[in-house]
């Protein structure tokens, strides 16, 4: 999972993305609450976590914009404020999960999977001749596996969550690799081993701006 923590507590921030990270996440932090749409603008990510007390932005209004640009992410509040007419408010507003502090560290990442997966409401997907079943994490041809390595399997994901739409280099690196500096010519490298594995014409390149799943 590639996750986006919106928390001007910076302790708790880097506590956050510090235990994530141990468990085998991608995660991004914000403190400044007003440059999250910097993050969304060339990232994609499987969950936003966002507080609701910042000193310049109320989380309310950080949910409503990333709804209203038409961003269905999931956003997990985390926040102290424990009134039921907040929750209303913020599952109006589009948020998808509510937490509140203090917390159980655990409690959090079970959270956070479980809407994970409730993003891929359809689990077995056909492109062409290739079935691709998400649960198992495993790619078929006419009954036969398709071996492909982890970091293959995590651009096919992406690519399939994004079906015809155009990701941009930036964004696929960015959600594959994180923060490792690779160059575009690794990525093609993948892109073309997933060719190898996808039928014809699946995947289609757009010079200079990036790659669609068909």
């Amino acid at each position: 999972m590639k996750v986006l923590i919106i928390e001007d507590d910076r302790l708790l921030n880097e506590s956050l993305q510090a235990y994530l990270r141990s468990q085998g996440m991608i995660v991004d932090g914000v403190l400044d609450e007003t440059e999250f749409e910097l993050f969304l603008a060339s990232n994609t990510y499987d969950a936003i976590i966002v507080d609701l007390m910042m000193p310049r932005m109320r989380g309310e209004d950080i949910i409503a914009r990333v709804r209203r640009r038409g961003n269905t992410t999931p956003v997990l509040v985390l926040t102290a404020k424990n009134a039921i007419t907040d929750k209303e408010r913020c599952f109006e507003l589009g948020a998808d999960d509510y937490i509140t502090k203090p917390f159980e560290i655990r409690e959090l990442l079970v959270r956070l999977k479980s809407l994970s997966r409730k993003v891929h409401l359809q689990q077995v997907i056909k492109i062409g001749d290739v079935t691709v079943d998400l649960t198992a994490e495993s790619l078929y041809r006419d009954g036969r596996e398709l071996r492909i390595s982890k970091t293959t399997w995590t651009l096919l994901t992406l690519l399939i969550r994004h079906r015809g739409q155009i990701l941009s280099n930036e964004t696929i690196m960015g959600y594959v690799w994180g923060n490792k500096a690779i160059g575009d010519e690794v990525l093609r490298t993948y892109i073309k081993i997933l060719r190898k594995a996808l039928p014809e014409d699946a995947l289609v390149t757009f010079k200079g701006r990036g790659y669609k799943l068909n």
